[in-house]
């Protein structure tokens, strides 16, 4: 029922929509039949079946008018609910252009056919459906003109060869008509669309100068990397908006000041750099004012600049009014100096013909003191926003610094942090061993756009001694270098003279101070110039004594993970990371059908050694076979201190041939280890269980159980030896085949607690 429901609603939307375009179709259709002919209708004894399509086809043409201009498009919701609702713009413009062409057509056929002066009203069409209608309305009114054009040609008589010239004619017409309308709607279109380019860059350029003129962005600042909205971005708006006001309030103050003395002029003009006068805002009645912003400070204005005192002239000579193109002599002027303190600022001038008194010179000097003040708020405003901007940054870097834990990541998200901070190219980290008096590079950053600044694998663990280098002199002083963040204030190497930086414009080395104390430094360099101004330098200096502390802990954090995963005495992995790192071994090759060797180790006679040299030289023995397990492996197989001096090695995606070679080669290397003791040279042997995954086993209680009667066995065949799982087993089956010689048969050893 519902969907029935829907079928109905969406039958009466498409009746309703498309309702005109069908009888604009109709009516086009007669038309082309032709269903009005001039000479049925006025002709002596008028055609009734004729006068009434032409009567119906004019009524549709003035309703299909007021529809459209009475038409409201659908709401977005609406239209994304049904196909019709979302064509209904579309069919309202074809609905008025059927309409439109049938009835031109009508009175073609009407007033002569082919040669009807009314052709004219049919090109006006086709040019104003291209030019004002949608897609759809200026198709179809090109495509229904031509259609009844060439249905025309068809009644009149095709084979006619006048007719056919006129119906070529009027084709090409009517083609041209739309075509010139169409490239002329985007010829206009193109050229409003770049002078609004060019008159919005002149805008904005206005808006820089005058955000400069009005110390808006007095400070050098740079982008943040991690912010939503960049700092560039956020300098742009925020310069946009403190200029509009200025620049509002500023034409306020001077349209009421011209309304108050009744002036002819009213201006404002900046001071430059070089002490040029800049026309910024001006009220004037007068035509000449000059179109040129830089004006020359001479004349009466050039004293007020000069003497910094405001001045009463009754009467001006030519050229003494310079934002004047003619100079205007004879004029009354009053103007004002606007001073900041023992700042000259700029100046408000006022000109008319009846000279000004005191009172008005008051009143100027009134007026420039609230245009400061504007100026002088949207500079403190200004300021807390740079301010809030930066706070911003400097809490995310903080933020990104709390999360880091290691030291490898401490120094990485260092670079993050300074990058929320401030643009920069290279950045560079060098940890200082003051036991050693030695610097080290343990971390280098190069940001994109900063490849060719520095060699990184130049740098990458350069060691350098504590010597007269900048890094070196900034751990001495324990304050960051240069002071004004340009290279060529020293003439020290950063590091050592190897390290060139001819490149860099900008450069900051800042101590890593953890309680006070020197631990290395945070360098970072940029291409720019005045990159690290004082404010970037002191958020800086903070962030890099937050990254020593968090160095510190991530040095603290590292030693008691060691602490937590590997055995005080030999260094090697404990038992409890051991059989955690075993089982993720495990499952690993049982998902890629790879291969895991378990190795068993044990010092033979070990108890002999602790009981007859004592447990100091038991410690070093135990020492010195960790070293052994240690290099002969590979540095992705893992050995650990299985308990007491029982060791375990684990070989990744070996077999058990390959695993029986290597415990051959830690047995012979073990052998050869000579401990030096008071009761003169000691030498051990070691013999070692060996069992595989899949093929001894497919767990890790079953592998290592394996293992250990395979380390059994060659404890209990002599010693010194490497002994499979396979070879145990092998030689078990043989035992037993083998008839006994008598006496009580030996119990096979049972496995230990994993």
């Amino acid at each position: 029922m519902s969907a029935l429901r829907r079928l109905r609603r969406g039958a009466r939307r498409a009746a309703v929509v498309s309702l005109g375009a069908v009888a604009g179709s109709i009516a086009c259709a007669v038309v082309a039949v032709g269903g009005v002919d001039g000479a049925g209708i006025l002709s002596a004894s008028p055609s009734l079946p004729m006068t009434t399509i032409a009567v119906a086809i004019g009524t549709l043409v003035i309703a299909a008018t007021i529809r459209r201009m009475q038409f409201v498009a659908p709401t977005a919701r609406a239209q994304r609910a049904s196909f019709w609702l979302a064509a209904a713009s579309d069919l309202a413009d074809l609905e008025l252009a059927l309409a439109l062409v049938a009835g031109a057509h009508s009175i073609i056929a009407m007033t002569g056919g082919l040669s009807s002066p009314a052709y004219p009203l049919l090109y006006g069409l086709v040019a104003f459906a291209m030019t004002v209608l949608a897609q759809p309305g200026a198709y179809g009114t090109l495509g229904a003109a031509l259609l009844l054009e060439a249905a025309l040609l068809l009644r009149t008589g095709p084979t006619d060869r006048a007719a056919i010239m006129a119906a070529v004619i009027h084709t090409a017409c009517i083609a041209g008509a739309a075509a010139a309308h169409a490239l002329l709607l985007r010829g206009v279109t193109a050229r409003y669309r770049r002078r609004r380019a060019t008159r919005l860059d002149e805008e904005l350029t206005a808006l820089r100068d005058s955000a400069r003129d009005y110390r808006l962005i007095a400070a050098p600042l740079g982008p943040g990397s991690r912010a939503g909205r960049g700092r560039v971005e956020e300098e742009r708006l925020l310069t946009i908006a403190g200029v509009a006001m200025i620049n509002d309030a500023a034409s306020w103050v001077l349209a009421t000041l011209k309304r108050s003395l009744g002036a002819r002029t009213v201006a404002l003009l900046w001071i430059e750099e070089d002490d040029a006068l800049k026309l910024k805002e001006v009220a004037s009645d007068a035509d000449d004012i000059t179109e040129s912003p830089r004006l020359a400070s001479a004349g009466i204005l050039g004293a007020v600049v000069r003497d910094r005192q405001p001045i009463l002239c009754a009467a001006t000579k030519p050229g003494q009014l310079p934002y004047y193109d003619g100079g205007r002599a004879g004029v009354a002027v009053v103007a004002v100096p606007i001073l900041e303190g023992p700042h000259l600022r700029g100046l408000v001038a006022a000109d008319r013909d009846t000279p000004f008194d005191e009172a008005d010179r008051d009143l100027l000097a009134d007026a420039s003191s609230q245009i400061l003040r504007v100026v002088q708020s949207e500079q403190v405003f200004r300021a807390v926003e740079r301010a809030k901007y930066e706070h911003e940054r400097f809490y995310q870097a903080t933020a990104l610094l709390g999360r880091a834990l290691t030291p490898e990541q401490v120094m990485e998200t260092a670079f993050d942090a300074a990058a929320a901070i401030v643009e920069y190219d290279v950045g560079a980290i060098a940890l200082y061993d003051k036991a050693r008096t030695k610097h080290r590079i343990a971390a280098v950053r190069v940001r994109p756009g900063g490849e060719g600044l520095v060699d990184p694998k130049q740098l990458a663990d350069l060691e350098f001694k504590d010597n007269a280098g900048l890094a070196s002199m900034v751990v001495k002083n324990r304050h960051y270098l240069p002071a004004g963040g340009e290279p060529r204030e020293v003439s020290a190497p950063i590091y050592t003279r190897k390290v060139k930086l001819d490149d860099a414009r900008s450069l900051l080395v800042l101590p890593l101070l953890a309680a006070d104390e020197p631990i290395g430094t945070l360098t970072l360099v940029a291409r720019a110039e005045k990159r690290f101004g004082k404010d970037v330098r002191e958020m800086l200096a903070v962030i890099a004594t937050q990254v020593a502390v968090s160095l510190e802990n991530g040095f603290l954090y590292k030693k008691m993970e060691t602490m937590a995963t590997t055995d005080g005495l030999t260094g090697l992995t404990n038992h409890r990371t051991f059989q955690q790192r075993f089982q993720d071994l495990l499952d690993r090759a049982a998902r890629h059908n790879l291969k895991v060797a378990l190795l068993l180790c044990d010092v033979d006679f070990f108890k002999k050694v602790n009981d007859g040299y004592g447990h100091p030289v038991g410690d070093e023995v135990l020492r010195r076979v960790a070293r052994v397990l240690q290099e002969v492996p590979r540095k992705i197989d893992i050995p650990a201190r299985y308990g007491g001096e029982e060791f375990a090695v684990l070989l990744d995606n070996v077999d058990v041939a390959q695993a029986r070679a290597v415990a051959e080669r830690i047995r012979i290397e073990i052998s050869k280890v000579v401990v030096e003791t008071e009761k003169g040279p000691l030498s051990v042997t070691e013999s070692i269980g060996v069992a595989a995954f899949p093929d001894d086993g497919r767990d890790r209680a079953t592998l290592i159980e394996r293992a250990d009667l395979a380390l059994y066995h060659a404890k209990h065949t002599g010693r010194n030896r490497v002994v499979t799982w396979t070879e145990a087993q092998a030689a078990k089956a043989m035992a037993k085949a083998q008839p006994q010689s008598g006496g009580t048969a030996k119990p096979p050893p049972t496995a230990r607690a994993i």
